[in-house]
């Protein structure tokens, strides 16, 4: 999920669902709420950190920085110098959870496949919007933006620091961080923390509800976010960055053949399907792990 979550356009909530801790997860942040304090008060931290999923979610986010501290600089590296390689990667990864979420689903009706056709062209059109640009925001425009990308960060298929772009806020949080403005990054992550908690109780609530029709939009946030990591893009507009670096603003997707420079089309295709195999190999594990359950 770290690895994931740098990468902009590829979303964390992808890779938790694929690896089969999507609705643990989710379980696990909703139970925090005012009660969380009573308990506290009542039996003390040991109970709190139970009945939270404290184990669990301290794992998750341990593993989640380690990924981040570790791979960010790599990452980063390849999608300054080997970009198709890289997207063609996630391409193939992203793909092949399509294939394992709409598996999940235990009867396919119109009603399921009408809400894919949904989710995929809602997703499809945030890919496609031109983001906006913005050199300042208010304390409320920077709460609404972590609220907002938070919750795009724990659904499948879509990118929190996408989301941020869009808004125009993305810029303007990363400079708060390397300047250290406390007030921006407290109202940003206090957002964080509101929409996660509220967000999360209501995906909570449409799985134990609405499993399958739930399970059918995600699938196709997930499908029409593969527009936004395909590997071959044409830059339409472009802005210059804090450093004076002028960097994309406004891609399109186009064919290989079309692509001005080298397509590098065979080792694309080689990283596309190691993307594709990692799959299998994690619902391999899921599978094992199931059995070795009952």
């Amino acid at each position: 999920m770290g690895a994931a979550d740098v990468v902009p356009g590829v979303s964390g909530g992808t890779i938790a669902f694929i690896s089969g801790i999507y609705e643990e997860l989710l379980t696990s942040i909703s139970s925090i709420n005012f009660q969380t304090l009573s308990l506290l008060k009542e039996k003390g931290i040991k109970a709190v950190w139970k009945s939270i999923h404290g184990n669990f979610l301290a794992t998750l986010l341990a593993g989640i920085a380690v990924s981040v501290v570790s791979l960010a600089k790599g990452i980063s590296y390849l999608l300054e110098n080997e970009p198709i390689l890289l997207w063609s990667f996630f391409f193939g990864l992203v793909l092949a959870s399509v294939l394992f979420i709409a598996k999940q689903i235990k009867k396919w009706r119109l009603s399921r496949g009408l809400l894919l056709i949904v989710g995929a062209v809602a997703a499809y059109y945030i890919t496609i919007l031109e983001p906006l640009v913005s050199q300042g925001a208010s304390l409320w425009f920077l709460f609404l933006s972590g609220a907002f990308a938070i919750c795009a960060m724990i659904l499948p298929g879509i990118s929190g620091s996408f989301i941020l772009v869009l808004l125009g806020s993305y810029k303007i949080i990363l400079e708060g961080i390397h300047t250290r403005d406390i007030q921006a990054i407290a109202t940003v992550g206090l957002g964080a923390v509101v929409g996660l908690l509220s967000f999360s109780k209501l995906l909570k609530w449409l799985f134990s509800k609405y499993h399958d029709l739930t399970l059918a939009i995600l699938t196709g946030f997930v499908i029409g976010s593969l527009n936004k990591i395909w590997p071959w893009k044409e830059t339409l507009t472009w802005r210059v960055n804090s450093h004076g670096v002028e960097v994309p603003l406004l891609q399109k997707s186009i064919s290989p053949l079309a692509y001005d420079g080298n397509p590098e089309l065979l080792m694309s295709g080689v990283c596309a399907v190691f993307g594709y195999l990692v799959i299998l190999f994690l619902e391999k594990i899921q599978q094992t792990k199931s059995k070795n359950a009952l």
